[in-house]
């Protein structure tokens, strides 16, 4: 059995800065057509201040990384997604507790982190939100743990869920944030918080692949 250790947390923020970054005129281009614009922008500042933290910070867990990841995009990202992406990661902080994360853990940790966005946003499965990209991932990563899979496998299930999340928003009509006061005319386009929800659990599975997991007995 594998579990994931700090390295592949510190790897996976740093993968999300990077796929964030490169993605940032298309999340921009997404939250134009229905928000303020700037999501891509924001979010992809408030990653660069946490990698640069990061480099400067020892951690030994992946506990705290998720918290440390928590505090900083909570300061350095702006409108709703600083607060949305902080409560996750500080949710994912406390059910990852102080070791590494096996499958389990690992399921239990997204399952976590996705509550949090709820409680903090009070969106629900269907309102064109973020919810709608880390809801099905959580529901994903706990079906194949439960079914013995990998921590790699469980992250991949993971990812592919949300991603298809993030394409199922498009056709919908918002029920939350700016975005609602569109009404109709938000069909069509996907929502840029489910899409860049989708990038950072897509970045997880290769920081897997790369490195950062450990083979334990049993």
């Amino acid at each position: 059995m594998s579990t994931l250790d700090v390295t592949w947390a510190r790897a996976w923020i740093r993968a999300c800065a990077e796929d964030v970054a490169n993605h940032r005129v298309a999340l921009n281009e997404l939250d134009r057509a229905i928000g303020d614009g700037d999501h891509g922008q924001n979010l992809d500042r408030g990653l660069s201040a946490v990698t640069a933290t990061l480099a400067q910070t020892t951690t030994d867990t992946p506990g705290e990384v998720f918290r440390l990841v928590a505090s900083g995009l909570m300061s350095a990202v702006g409108g709703a997604a600083g607060p949305l992406y902080g409560t996750a990661f500080l949710r994912a902080a406390k059910a990852a507790g102080a070791g590494n994360l096996d499958a389990t853990g690992l399921a239990r940790v997204l399952a976590a982190a996705v509550q949090g966005i709820i409680d903090r946003g009070k969106a629900e499965p269907g309102d064109k939100t973020m919810v709608d990209a880390w809801l099905p991932a959580a529901n994903a990563a706990r079906a194949v743990a439960e079914e013995g899979a990998d921590v790699t496998q469980v992250l991949d299930a993971a990812a592919a869920a949300a991603a298809q999340g993030a394409r199922d928003t498009e056709p919908w009509v918002a029920r939350k944030g700016r975005a609602s006061y569109l009404g109709e005319r938000a069909r069509g386009h996907r929502d840029p918080g489910a899409q860049s929800s989708a990038l950072m659990l897509a970045a997880a599975v290769p920081a897997s692949l790369a490195g950062g997991t450990e083979a334990t007995d049993g």
